[in-house]
């Protein structure tokens, strides 16, 4: 496995060890000068200000956030202990749910502990086994879980985007094929020979819980990326309970290693194979990575090089990502 770089300029230039896509980090880019906001605002008074009219907050909910269609849920809402899943109001995808979280309108990074998302996991392979039993070409779930307004979040009150598709994404279509190509060419699967990598080289490998592995990726597509690889398993709807206590364990953790960074909104996402397969040449796995923190006027961390041109410019290394994290495991 070659974890390709080069140097010009200060500059490392690095390429995925699977897909080949460049990233550029530059560690100096971030002490560049910055005309935004230096203070991290008045967050409590914002979150009390969105609170008064939050559709997903408790006292609100069974009036403000629409109804599945009796065909397929005769509830009108997905009902899970605290958590309520319902239709998204706007859509992008023929299967779109919304999954609360907490009834808590807002939580800390380090607020979200294992208990907390082993629910929310839970209730969403529920989900989507349920989709999958209704429409049996809807096969590859999403969980896209955009935290706070600079993730892309346009409601504050923690919750995730549930999507089930009947073909792969574009970039998830892309890593099957590669996959299956790696272990055409090698007789391995590819997720496990990056773990052995990454174990053996140990500048990015962070923590291993069961069949939970965390890496710090040698190149991002975003700032501070970390993959959560769930060795032997294909999809999303594989996970266990067991699976998903020492999934959610882990994501706790590294929310909390966030925090530790001074990071205040994130993303995370799911890379899932179709539902009810098995590829010998595939591993789920997830990704999360840092967005700005939350304020008036910030830099955003995503540009044309990135929107325009697919290469990822990066100013923190994944090998001081990794040293930070592994404090928490």
């Amino acid at each position: 496995m070659e974890f390709k770089k080069e140097c010009h300029n200060g500059v490392e230039y690095r390429f995925d060890p699977l897909t080949n896509h460049q990233t550029r980090i530059n560690p100096a880019r971030a002490k560049r000068l910055k005309h935004t906001a230096s203070e991290k605002g008045n967050i409590e008074g914002w979150i009390s200000e969105t609170k008064e009219m939050c559709p997903f907050c408790p006292e609100r909910i069974n009036e403000a956030t629409p109804c599945f269609p009796s065909s397929f849920c005769k509830e009108s809402r997905i009902k899970s202990g605290e958590i309520f899943i319902f239709p998204n109001l706007n859509p992008f995808s023929q299967y779109h749910a919304v999954a609360t979280l907490s009834p808590q309108h807002y939580l800390d990074l380090d607020q979200f502990n294992e208990e907390i998302l082993t629910h929310n996991l839970k209730a969403s392979r529920n989900y989507f086994l349920t989709v999958y039993k209704h429409d049996q070409k809807a096969r590859y779930p999403i969980y896209l879980w955009n935290y706070l307004p600079p993730s892309a979040g346009s409601i504050i009150h923690p919750h995730v985007q549930l999507m089930v598709e009947s073909t792969p994404l574009p970039e998830q279509r892309k890593i099957l094929e590669k996959g299956k190509v790696y272990f055409e060419k090698k007789g391995k699967n590819y997720w496990d020979d990056l773990i052995e990598e990454e174990k053996k080289q140990g500048e990015r490998y962070i923590a291993g819980v069961n069949n939970v592995h965390i890496v710090a990726s040698f190149a991002p597509r975003g700032f501070r990326e970390v993959t959560i690889i769930v060795k032997e398993l294909v999809s999303f709807t594989d996970l266990d309970d067991h699976h998903l206590e020492t999934l959610s364990g882990c994501l706790s953790k590294i929310l909390e290693g966030y925090k530790s960074m001074g990071v205040g909104s994130f993303n995370l996402v799911s890379f899932s194979s179709a539902m009810n397969e098995k590829h010998p040449y595939y591993t789920l796995h997830f990704k999360t990575i840092s967005r700005p923190y939350p304020q008036g006027i910030y830099t955003n961390d995503s540009g044309p090089f990135e929107r325009l041109y697919d290469v990822w410019v990066i100013d923190t290394l994944p090998e001081e990502v990794a040293k930070t994290l592994s404090k928490f495991f």
